[in-house]
């Protein structure tokens, strides 16, 4: 008896585990759904890296017209604005790699459109020679008030009277040291030590930014992370930059080493014998094309780009891009914006403003 029950006990259970067996065979039931976001913490986005803040040294400041790391006695220093005669036989000028920021454009429509530069000086006091300096036109009265900046020339045509009366232009005219360097009385004429601090003393103008001081005109990158064109959807290559200055023929030639654009004139190389021969380079060029206006037949003009707007070029570090560029009133500096609408960031350096007729825009070279 106790034999039968046992047969039938384990009959039971085979048949229980051939019926579980038998389970395997249909659909096995979906797996239970884990929810990660529950069961393990959410990865977080990596945080921006704040922005390495540059300690100033000891007695320093950074120059609003470099960006460079400058002497802070020099801080409320207003600059000056000295026009640079650049006819051959003013060859070879004195002081210009002492210069921030230099201008060049045409000057007159006669003498194959014959270009000058307007040199702007921070460190003025440094000066032991500097020009020859020549007469200045209407154009340069409209662009160094954005700087607030005393203009240094000798004369002018007629035409640049009614700036003259304009409360925010500082200017001195002439007077300055005369040079016996073998050429006519017309080339002669130098800015020499002292001469400044003289005729700051002499004309009652401040050394210092005035009221109608607009405030820093350019943005400038770091050091650290300098301005990358290349990474600009527009931007081209730009290792020549051939300027349609048929008189001189302005050049500006790329050097990868030093990241400069080196400067040419006349077939040779731009060198300033006042230090050491060293060749007129800089950091960043800007090409602004503007229309002109002829006053005569004598070929006295100025560019309109007072509450006008237009094309133009930024070029630093081998490469290029399209900007445009707007201006309102005189002290109001000239903004250049890129592609995006984006006010352009400079390269620590020196700057190179190169003003182009729209008559001659089209036979600019960059490659």
């Amino acid at each position: 008896m106790k034999r039968k029950t046992l047969l039938l006990f384990l009959s039971a259970a085979l048949a229980c585990s051939v019926l579980t067996g038998c389970g395997n065979s249909e659909e096995p039931a979906a797996p239970a759904v884990t929810d990660v976001s529950e069961s393990q913490p959410e990865e977080e986005e990596p945080a921006e890296e704040a922005p390495v803040e540059e300690t100033a040294p000891d007695g320093m400041y950074k120059s609003e017209l470099t960006g460079e790391w400058i002497d802070e006695s020099l801080q409320s220093q207003r600059p000056v604005a000295i026009m640079v005669d650049n006819e051959k036989t003013a060859l070879l000028h004195y002081g210009m790699t002492q210069a921030d920021i230099v201008y060049e454009m045409m000057n007159s429509t006669a003498n194959g459109e014959i270009t000058r530069f307007m040199a702007l000086v921070k460190d003025w006091g440094s000066i032991t020679q500097f020009g020859s300096i020549r007469s200045v036109r209407p154009t340069n009265f409209m662009i160094a008030p954005e700087y607030n900046a005393v203009l240094v020339h000798d004369g002018g045509p007629f035409y640049i009277d009614a700036y003259l009366s304009n409360p925010w232009v500082e200017h001195f005219s002439g007077g300055f040291s005369r040079v016996n360097n073998g050429k006519s009385r017309e080339f002669t004429e130098y800015v020499m030590s002292g001469d400044l601090e003289s005729r700051f003393e002499s004309n009652d103008v401040s050394t210092d930014y005035d009221d109608y001081y607009p405030g820093p005109h350019w943005q400038f990158a770091s050091e650290s992370a300098p301005v990358d064109l290349s990474t600009a959807s527009d931007a081209i290559d730009c290792t020549l930059v051939d300027l349609p200055f048929p008189h001189n023929a302005s050049q500006l030639d790329y050097d990868e080493a030093s990241g400069l654009y080196l400067y040419s004139e006349y077939g040779m190389k731009h060198t300033d014998p006042a230090n050491g021969d060293a060749q007129l380079s800089f950091t960043n060029v800007i090409l602004q094309c503007a229309e002109h206006h002829q006053y005569d037949d004598n070929g006295y003009m100025q560019f309109n780009i007072l509450n006008e707007s237009g094309e133009g070029y930024y070029i630093t570090g081998g490469k290029a891009i399209p900007v445009t560029w707007s201006k309102g009133s005189d002290t109001n500096p000239t903004k250049f914006y890129d592609a995006e609408g984006n006010e352009i960031t400079l390269n620590v350096g020196k700057t190179y403003v190169g003003l182009v007729s729209q008559s001659r825009w089209d036979e600019l070279v960059l490659e």
